[in-house]
């Protein structure tokens, strides 16, 4: 299980924790609640802005690009996430880069900390992190020159030529937030510009030419390093730059944007919290620059220098961003109380965690996130426990003790990044070849398909170079003459092919990261759905019984669930609470040193759901590097990511996260036969074909094999709803208070769609009337210490489409800054006011007592599972006025 300190850039995504608190803020009155409709979430286009060359280029004149528009989605209530930039006026269609040159008629894009003091309203190039990756052409922050073509603002970055040996070299620096320097060209100790280097062998600083110093050069304050392409503050694993992205042939485009704040990057520092005169706390601001580049540098055939290089730079456009404050909002020395199970439910609970902590009985909220049926185990137990999120009924064979109180609508979404290459030989129509290397932005996907990409039944998900006697290899055959053979990846299936645009078979695409979907390690509720969601479909089951598909693909041996097809005689047990790597193939050890490659170093698990949304953003697959004899000891590295134009990567994830990184997610078949993708309308449609648990009715589920979901056509097939869950007869009354309040605000103030603190995220719904009443009722039973066994008047059934009038809470539950009660009534009924009710068919299904739940599947026979390659190093701990940041594990991805 993983402990979260949630924060307002909560990244439990990142191999480290981030800080978060929870209290409670706003009172409702019920029946007035309980009648309103609450809207369907949708994305804040609010701080949109767009920026025009004119009028902001400091040069327009020798613009390459002078009718550029720039539009950023977002741009204010950042937190780590993704953004989109789109632009016209480009000029004409983007050249891709190749081995000498930068690329023609492309942008870059990076994100930098301070503004320029000479050009107020314009970032200052020397903060931006910008030179992450070693040797790309027109990328780096340091290019040898001819002394001639050095603009004249760039001198101060340059070491002059000798004239004949030792060229010029103009570097620019890179300045952190946080007071180091990075720079390779600075004066030596007698005035003189000098270009320094890090020799590789030693590790010392010298001079790029002359004799070493046998200590090294001692680096004048406050310069840390000189590497500019690899240090402390950003490498090529880590940078969210952007190198090169391209336009089509009219000058349009667009691109998914990494923002990063002080968490990811401490080096540019945004969102530190900056605390006014007058006592309000902001995030630190940052910028978003772009880059236009043109067809040639100044003196030069093609493009082969910086983007830093003022000749380029001064052509930059750039918007503000402004972020929300990171780090712990609530006062120091709360009470912390604890939150056990669904990730489904972080993104909500981080976004309401600052206005919860101002209540009267605001508290800390530590979420653990993990199997959210130990966490209701534990929190169904008289003794006290975490408050447990989960979307399933507690397994019993007894009366079920817990309270259910519906606290959040989303689900788990199919992310992918998958750029245009289109085949170079054979017939392929003019309209395909001009999109090459743009982003493909719809998917279909099938049960059958979910299937495949989850046993390691395409060939490109085994190691390379395992031996060919491998069990499962007799079913992969790289011959597409063969009639009976598995397809190398998702791409080339026909059984993909079938249900996709007829683009997709003009592609050539290849890789691991398309041959399976990158998978969170542990037991979860979600990975059962998804299981249930495969076993619906009765091609989906004869595919995992080893029956071929009609094109002859089989599943990998190991994961077939009949116990005479599985490779270890023992079938796979499914549904299932985990994604095993079932499969124990490998390539072998050498003499050499180079240790087994097996499944999960081939491809290893994801940390998390959200982690997967974050790496199909990343363009990053996971994908296994070279070996480092060098390193203490030797080990397996990692491949850097895929930069824009050759991204190829599918990431299973929640809906929250894939909106929060702006990841495009695939449209899944439901049960009526209808492809599907995630949004708010399709999440309350699903709400209204859920049916009551067998386990407890007070509990619902989207099943896909009910009458009900067959008949919803616009239903998300991958929709789940997620209760906060309690034993109300747990010993601690103060607890129980402040978990019922936490619930109030959950399901009123909390379901205000939008992106500003204390609101309901993208990516998920806001819950139906007849759920909210259902958690005030449960919040008063879970405050009260009612037991659902005992109560004279039980839980009410939700329903839907139908608004419920539930009793009053208890306890009361004040906002102090919204005013007087009837204020905020008013408040939120206009914030919620005019939703679209969902017009698929109502939840159906008699109330069922407690029933015995179903065992937990066995797991099959598993391969050997190594130590997970490191992708990760520590950030170090960060800290603003008086109040304390949770140290975060920055990651390498």
């Amino acid at each position: 299980m993983k402990r979260l300190i949630l924060s307002t850039d909560s990244m439990w995504t990142r191999a480290g924790a981030s800080g978060i608190v929870v209290g409670v803020v706003v009172g409702i009155g019920v029946s007035m609640l309980a009648s309103i409709t609450p809207p369907a979430a949708s994305a804040d286009t609010s701080s949109a802005v767009t920026v025009a060359a004119k009028g902001y280029d400091l040069d327009i004149s020798t613009a390459p690009f002078p009718d550029l528009k720039v539009t950023v989605s977002q741009t204010k209530d950042l937190v780590s996430q993704g953004i989109v930039v789109n632009w016209t006026g480009s000029g004409a269609k983007s050249v891709r880069p190749d081995a000498s040159s930068g690329g023609q008629n492309f942008l870059q894009i990076a994100q930098c900390w301070g503004e320029d003091p000479l050009n107020p309203g314009h970032p200052d190039r020397t903060t931006c992190q910008y030179g992450g990756f070693p040797g790309k052409a027109a990328s780096t922050r340091d290019t040898s020159v001819s002394d001639e073509f050095v603009n004249a603002k760039d001198t101060q970055y340059t070491s002059p030529s000798n004239g004949f040996t030792i060229p010029a070299v103009t570097a620019i620096p890179y300045r952190a937030s946080t007071g180091g320097t990075i720079s390779s060209v600075f004066k030596n100790g007698a005035g003189v510009l000098t270009h320094y280097i890090l020799d590789p062998l030693t590790g010392l600083v010298q001079t790029a030419n002359g004799t070493p110093a046998a200590t090294g050069v001692t680096l004048p304050s406050p310069i840390v390093g000189v590497d500019l392409a690899t240090n402390e503050f950003y490498t090529q694993y880590t940078t969210n730059e952007v190198p090169w992205v391209g336009s089509s042939d009219t000058g349009a485009g667009s691109v998914k944007f990494e923002v990063q704040t002080a968490m990811q990057s401490p080096g540019l520092g945004c969102g530190m919290p900056v605390t006014a005169t007058d006592g309000t706390v902001t995030g630190k601001s940052c910028w978003l620059v772009v880059i236009p580049r043109g067809t040639n540098d100044v003196g030069e055939s093609y493009i082969t220098k910086s983007g830093l290089f003022w000749d380029a730079w001064q052509h930059s456009v750039a918007v503000k961003l402004d972020f929300k404050p990171i780090g712990l909002r609530c006062s120091i020395g709360s009470a912390e109380k604890q939150l056990s199970g669904s990730e489904l439910a972080s993104a909500a609970v981080a976004s309401w965690q600052p206005n919860l902590c101002t209540g009267s009985t605001g508290s800390s909220f530590v979420l653990s996130t993990g199997n959210e049926e130990d966490s209701l185990l534990s929190a169904s137990q008289k003794t006290p426990s975490p408050l447990a999120l989960t979307s399933r009924a507690l397994q019993t064979t007894k009366a079920d003790p817990v309270q259910y109180a519906p606290i959040a609508l989303s689900g788990l979404a199919v992310s992918f990044s998958i750029d245009r290459r289109v085949k170079p030989v054979g017939a392929v129509p003019q309209e395909y070849k001009d999109k090459n290397t743009e982003s493909f932005t719809s998917m279909n996907l099938t049960p059958r398909l979910i299937a495949k990409l989850l046993t390691n039944s395409y060939l490109d998900s085994l190691p390379t170079g395992a031996p060919a006697t491998s069990k499962s290899l007799a079913f992969f055959v790289d011959n597409p003459e063969k009639v009976n053979h598995n397809a190398r990846n998702l791409t080339v299936d026909p059984d993909f092919l079938a249900v996709n645009d007829a683009e997709w078979q003009y592609q050539d695409l290849t890789g691991p990261s398309l041959g399976d979907m990158l998978l969170p390690s542990g037991r979860s509720d979600e990975a059962l759905q998804l299981w249930r969601y495969v076993l619906s479909d009765p091609d989906a089951v004869a595919f995992l019984n080893g029956e071929a598909d009609k094109w002859g693909m089989k599943v990998n041996p190991w994961y077939a669930t009949k116990d005479a097809v599985n490779s270890s005689g023992t079938k796979m047990t499914v549904p299932r609470t985990n994604f095993p790597k079932a499969d124990p193939i490998a390539r072998v050890a050498t003499a050499d040193g180079q240790t087994e490659v097996n499944l999960v170093t081939w491809r290893p698990y994801a940390s998390d759901f959200e982690n997967g949304a974050y790496l199909t953003l990343r363009g990053d697959g996971q994908e296994l590097g070279d070996w480092s004899p060098n390193t203490v000891p030797p080990k397996w590295g990692k491949s850097v990511r895929n930069l824009v134009g050759t991204q190829r990567v599918l990431g299973l994830t929640t809906t929250a996260a894939a909106a929060r990184y702006q990841t495009v997610t695939a449209s899944l078949r439901n049960s009526a036969g209808t492809f599907v993708a995630a949004n708010s309308a399709s999440l309350l449609a699903a709400a209204a074909a859920m049916t009551p648990t067998t386990e407890n009715a007070a509990v619902l589920e989207y099943n896909p094999t009910s009458a009900s979901a067959r008949a919803a056509a616009s239903a998300y097939p991958m929709t789940m709803p997620v209760y906060a869950a309690l034993n109300p007869l747990q010993t601690d009354a103060s607890a129980r208070a402040i978990y019922a309040n936490m619930i109030r605000y959950a399901v009123a103030a909390g379901q205000v769609p939008g992106s500003a603190i204390g609101q309901l995220p993208e990516g998920y719904a806001s819950i139906p009337a007849s759920w909210v009443a259902q958690a005030l009722a449960a919040a008063t039973a879970i405050e009260k210490g009612i037991s659902p066994i005992v109560s004279a008047t039980p839980t009410p059934t939700p329903s839907p489409t139908v608004a419920a009038t539930a009793a009053a809470p208890a306890a009361a539950y004040v906002n102090p800054n919204a005013g007087s009660g009837t204020a905020a009534v008013a408040a939120v009924a206009a914030a919620v006011a005019g939703t679209a009710t969902a017009t698929d068919p109502a939840a159906t299904g008699a109330s069922a007592g407690p029933l015995v739940g179903k065992p937990t599947p066995s797991d099959p026979v598993i391969g050997p599972i190594p130590a997970a390659i490191p992708v990760g190093f520590l950030s170090g701990l960060l800290a603003a006025g008086g109040v304390p940041l949770i140290s975060r594990v920055r990651r390498r991805s």
